[in-house]
C-alpha cells in the first residue's frame, strides 16, 4: 500500500524540515493555467515530454497537475494559456499509479503530492487514480484517449528504439474517452469480443473490431490507427479485420503477416464479450447510501466516527475538523477545513484510504482531496442546500467565451523565461506582422489581405505570425481546421505547417487550431475581427451556394468583450438561431441590424458595433423585446429561441451532462465536463440536468432497452440525486435531429448537420483502405529498405521521370525513387537510399518533387 511508504517519507521530511519545493515543480507558474505531468523516475521526480503526455507505462507512478480559469476548457494538455486576472484558479492534481508500479514509486508520487499542494497554497483538489479505473475528469484532460504501455522505468523497457520495432497488440476500450492499453502478448486468449485491439507490426495495421463492440470504440480504432501511419510517414498499411470475417477480410499476401500472431484456427482461445469489463465508469448511489464522518485530531491521535447519512448539508462541514464523505463504491471524498490541524491536512488522503481499506472496498475506489473554500462543483452536488454566490444578473451561457479583460504586455518581459514563452504560445497581443494561407487542390494560396479574419468551416487555413523579441524575430505557425473540411484539406494543411516550419529552420512554434477551439492569442491576431462562415470547399455541396462569401443577406453570432477575445460565427438566418445570452448581427443589402438578447453585456454589444462595420450601411440596433416587424421579416418571421428564464438565472446550478444506463439493474452515469453538442454520441441516451428541468436526449442509435426506459431512468436519477431533488422536476424526452432551442441553447454555436454530415465507420474505412500502398512497397518498408531496395526492378531516371501513363509496368507513381539504380539514387539526391529512407515524410516528398520524382 502506497501509504505505508507515504508515512515513511512524511516523517523523513518532517526530521528535515524540509522546506524547498521539488524542483521538478519549480517551473509551474501558480498564476497561470497550464498543464503538466510528471513520472517517478527512481524516486525523482522527472517531467515527462509533451509529446508523450496521454502515455502512462503501467509499471511506474505519474503526477499529473491541471490549473484553469474557471469555465475554461479544455484543460489538458491543449488547454488555452491565460494569466489569473483576479478570480481563483481551478487546480487538480492527479497521482496515477500503474497495475505493477512499486510501492516505493506509488508511495513517492502520493508524498510529492502533497509537497506539490503545499507549494500551490493547499486550494488544489486532489485525486488518487488507478489504472483501468480512472475518474472521467483525469480520461477528459486526452481527448484522444490514454495510452498504457507495457513495462516502465524499473523494467528499463521505456520506449522501442528507433529502426527496432516490438510487434504488439493494443485494447481499446471506453466510449468518449478511450484508453490505448499495451497487452502483454498478441494472442487470441487476451482479446475479447466485446472490445477492440490493433495488431501492430509497425509496417502493417489490423484494427480487429470485436462483435459487442460500440461505435466509439470502431471509430477511435480507426482514428488512432490513422494517426500511428501518419507518424510513420505514410509508411504503414491498415488492413480492417472484423470480428467473424478474419477469413475474407484478410487477403492472401498478408494472411500470413496476420497469422504469425493470430492463427484464425486458434481463434476459439478469445475471450466473451463480458470478459473486457463494462464501458461504463462512475456510478452514482442512492442518497440514503451517503454517510459523513468526521476525522478530527485528538491528544496526538487521528480519531474516525461517523456523522450521519445523507442527504447533506452544508452545515455538516466544520472549519475545525476534516471529513470523509463515503459514497460507496463511488469512491469518497476528504474535505479539509481550514482550521484543520496540520496533522490532519497532511494524512488526509492516507486516512481515507485506510477508511476504504477496512470498508472492504477495492483498492482502485476513487478517492479525491478537496480544501474548504476550493470545493469543485461535483462535490457541492453532494449536498442538498450548498450555498450560493449572490446573483450577477448576467445570462448564463454554458459554452460562453470567459469574460477576461485583455490587456497590452511586453513581450521581452515574458520571453526573458523562454521556456515558459514557449509554452504558453501568447507571446503578445497580437499586433504582430499575420500571413494567412488558404489550403487549395494539396496546396496553400496565399489570401487577400482584405479578407484576413474570414474563415470558412468547409476549409483549412495555415497563419504565420512574426513577432519581435528582443530585437530577434520569433514566429508562431498556426493551421486551422475547419469542422467540415476533408481528410486531404487537414493533412495538407499539416504538411504545410511543417514545410513552413523547415523554412525557417525549425525555429516556430506549430498550434494546430480546431474550429470552436481557438485560443486567446488567435483571436487576438485579428483584432476582434475574427469571422467564422459556414460554406468553404468542403462546407457547401456542388452548386449549392457561392464558396467565395456568406451572400448578401447572413447573421452572426458575437462573442466576445474585447478585440482580443472576439469572434463571430455565421448560423442559420432564421429566429430560432437567437439566442438571450448574445448578441447577434444581421446582414442584408440594404441594412444591418444587431440584435442585443437581454442577458448581453456593454462591452459585448460594442465588440458587435465593430463586426457590423464591415459593411458601409447604417446599423440599426435592435433590443430584444422591441423588435419591429420588418426586423422578424428579415428572418423569415417569428420562431421559439433560446430565452428560457432557467438560462438567465445565475449559475448557482450550472447545467451539467450525463451519458446515463441501467447496467446490472442499477442506474449509472458517466457525467462529461466541458461539454459540448459532439459529446452527444447517437449509440447513447443523455441526461442534460438543468436543474428546473430534465432533458433526455435519444440517440438515433442507442439500446432498445435505454430508449424504453428513459423515464424511469430520468426519475430514478433524481431520486438518487445526493442533492435531495424535487421528484416532480419536470422531464423533457426529445430525440436526436429534432431538438428545441430550449435544449441547444446550452451547447453554443448548434451545427444542425453535424450528424447528416459525419463520416460514417464504412466511410472512414474505405479512406484508410485507399491509403494503402502496393504491398511489395510495404515489405520494403518492413525491413527498413536496405535489402529489398536492391531487389527492385530498376530503371533510369529518364525512364522514370515521365508521366504516369508512360512509367514501366510495375512501377508505383509514388515510390519511383526504388526504382532507381544505386549509383543514379546517390547522384540524384546526394544520399544513399539507406539514409534516406530515415528522412521524414514531408522531407522525402519534396526532395521527389524537386527531382520529378512524384
Amino acid at each position: 500500500m502506497e501509504y505505508k511508504v507515504l508515512g515513511k517519507y512524511l516523517k523523513a521530511a518532517s526530521k528535515s524540515k524540509m522546506s524547498k519545493v521539488d524542483p521538478a515543480f519549480s517551473r509551474i507558474d501558480r498564476k497561470r493555467s497550464g498543464f503538466y505531468v510528471w513520472r517517478i523516475e527512481n524516486l525523482q521526480v522527472v517531467p515527462v515530454p509533451k509529446d508523450c503526455y496521454g502515455e502512462f507505462y503501467r509499471g511506474d507512478s505519474y503526477i499529473v497537475l491541471s490549473l484553469s480559469l474557471p469555465g475554461q476548457s479544455p484543460k489538458g494538455p491543449d488547454i488555452q494559456i491565460k494569466e489569473n486576472k483576479g478570480s481563483s484558479l481551478d487546480i487538480h492534481v492527479h497521482f496515477w499509479l500503474g497495475a505493477e508500479t512499486s510501492q516505493d514509486e506509488a508511495g513517492v508520487a502520493a508524498f510529492k503530492t502533497v509537497e506539490l499542494d503545499d507549494f500551490l497554497g493547499g486550494a488544489p483538489v486532489q485525486h488518487r487514480e488507478v489504472e483501468n479505473h480512472e475518474s472521467q475528469r483525469f480520461l477528459s484532460y486526452f481527448p484522444n484517449g490514454i495510452k498504457i504501455k507495457a513495462g516502465g522505468v524499473k523494467s528499463g523497457f521505456n520506449h522501442v528504439e528507433r529502426g527496432v520495432f516490438q510487434p504488439r497488440l493494443i485494447q481499446v476500450k471506453g466510449k468518449r474517452n478511450p484508453r490505448f492499453s499495451e497487452m502483454s502478448d498478441i494472442d487470441w486468449s487476451l482479446m475479447n469480443h466485446g472490445d477492440c485491439f490493433i495488431v501492430d507490426l509497425g509496417n502493417v495495421l489490423f484494427p480487429w473490431l470485436g462483435a459487442s463492440c460500440n461505435r466509439a470504440e470502431k471509430m477511435k480504432t480507426l482514428e488512432h490507427c490513422r494517426r500511428l501511419r501518419d507518424e510513420r510517414g505514410g509508411k504503414a498499411n491498415i488492413i480492417v479485420v472484423e470480428d467473424g470475417q478474419e477469413e475474407t477480410q484478410v487477403d492472401a499476401d498478408v494472411k500470413p503477416m496476420f497469422e504469425k500472431y493470430l492463427q484464425v484456427r486458434e481463434k476459439h482461445k478469445i475471450q466473451p464479450a463480458d470478459a473486457g469489463g463494462k464501458d461504463e465508469v462512475s456510478e452514482r448511489q442512492v442518497a440514503s447510501s451517503i454517510k459523513l464522518f468526521s476525522c478530527r485530531e485528538e491528544d496526538g491521535t487521528l480519531k474516525i466516527q461517523e456523522v450521519k447519512a445523507g442527504p447533506l448539508s452544508k452545515k455538516d462541514l466544520l472549519s475545525e475538523d476534516s471529513f470523509i464523505i463515503d459514497t460507496g463504491l463511488a469512491g469518497a471524498w476528504v474535505w479539509i477545513g481550514k482550521k484543520a490541524s496540520p496533522k490532519e491536512k497532511q494524512e488526509a488522503m492516507r486516512n481515507a484510504v485506510g477508511f476504504l481499506k477496512k470498508k472492504d472496498y477495492p483498492s482502485d475506489t476513487k478517492v479525491t482531496r478537496v480544501v474548504e473554500g476550493a470545493e469543485p462543483s461535483d462535490f457541492k452536488c453532494l449536498f442538498r442546500d450548498w450555498p450560493q454566490p449572490a446573483p450577477t444578473g448576467k445570462v448564463y451561457a454554458r459554452s460562453r467565451i470567459a469574460k477576461t479583460v485583455q490587456t497590452k504586455f511586453d513581450a521581452n518581459t515574458l520571453h526573458n523565461n523562454r521556456a515558459l514563452a514557449a509554452e504558453t504560445q501568447m507571446v503578445d497581443d497580437g499586433s504582430g506582422k499575420v500571413e494567412v494561407w488558404c489550403v487549395d487542390s494539396f496546396d496553400i494560396k496565399p489570401l487577400d489581405k482584405s479578407r484576413y479574419g474570414e474563415f470558412f468551416g468547409g476549409d483549412c487555413y495555415v497563419i504565420l505570425y512574426t513577432y519581435e523579441v528582443h530585437g530577434r524575430e520569433q514566429f508562431i505557425i498556426y493551421y486551422w481546421l475547419g469542422s467540415k473540411s476533408t481528410a486531404d484539406e487537414k493533412g495538407t494543411a499539416a504538411l504545410k505547417a511543417v514545410e513552413m516550419d523547415d523554412k525557417y529552420g525549425g525555429t516556430p512554434v506549430q498550434v494546430r487550431v480546431v474550429q470552436y477551439k481557438e485560443p486567446a492569442h488567435f483571436m487576438a491576431m485579428f483584432g476582434g475581427k475574427m469571422i467564422v462562415f459556414q460554406g468553404g470547399k468542403a462546407g457547401w455541396k456542388p452548386g449549392e451556394k457561392s464558396i467565395d462569401g456568406p451572400g448578401d443577406k447572413y447573421m452572426l453570432q458575437v462573442r466576445g468583450t474585447s478585440p482580443q477575445s472576439t469572434k463571430a460565427v455565421q448560423v442559420d438566418l432564421r429566429a430560432s438561431s437567437l439566442n438571450s445570452n448574445d448578441v447577434f448581427v444581421i446582414f442584408t443589402k440594404t441594412a444591418v441590424y444587431i440584435w442585443a438578447g437581454k442577458g448581453c453585456t456593454g462591452d459585448e454589444r460594442e465588440m458587435a458595433k465593430q463586426v457590423a462595420a464591415r459593411s458601409p450601411r447604417a446599423v440599426t440596433m435592435v433590443f430584444e423585446g422591441q423588435e419591429k416587424e420588418d426586423f422578424w421579416n428579415v428572418l423569415g418571421g417569428k420562431e421559439e429561441y433560446a430565452s428560457e428564464k432557467h438560462m438567465q438565472d445565475d449559475e448557482s446550478h450550472p447545467p451539467r451532462l450525463f451519458n446515463i444506463c441501467n447496467a446490472s439493474g442499477s442506474v449509472k452515469a458517466e457525467e462529461l465536463h466541458d461539454f459540448v453538442q459532439d459529446d452527444l454520441i447517437p449509440e447513447d441516451v443523455m441526461l442534460l440536468d438543468c436543474w428546473e428541468c430534465l432533458y433526455l436526449w435519444v440517440g438515433q442509435g442507442s439500446n432498445k432497452t435505454e430508449r424504453e426506459q428513459a423515464q424511469v431512468l430520468a426519475l430514478e436519477y433524481l431520486k438518487t440525486d445526493p442533492a435531495g431533488r424535487d421528484p416532480d422536476t419536470p422531464i423533457m424526452k426529445i430525440s436526436q435531429g429534432f431538438e428545441p432551442p430550449s435544449f441547444t441553447g446550452f451547447f453554443g454555436v448548434w451545427d444542425r448537420d453535424m450528424w447528416s454530415k459525419g463520416q460514417t465507420f464504412e466511410e472512414m474505412k474505405k479512406e484508410l483502405g485507399e491509403g494503402n500502398m502496393p504491398m511489395q512497397q510495404v515489405t520494403m518498408n518492413g525491413s527498413n529498405g536496405a535489402h529489398d531496395f536492391s531487389d527492385m526492378p530498376k530503371y533510369t531516371y529518364e525512364e522514370l521521370a515521365v508521366d504516369i501513363d508512360q512509367l514501366p509496368g510495375g512501377v508505383d507513381p509514388a515510390a519511383r525513387e526504388v526504382h532507381l539504380r544505386e549509383e543514379d539514387f546517390k547522384r540524384i539526391f546526394n544520399q544513399t537510399y539507406a539514409e534516406f529512407s530515415k528522412l521524414p515524410a514531408w522531407k522525402q516528398k519534396t526532395m521527389k518533387k524537386n527531382n520529378k520524382l512524384f
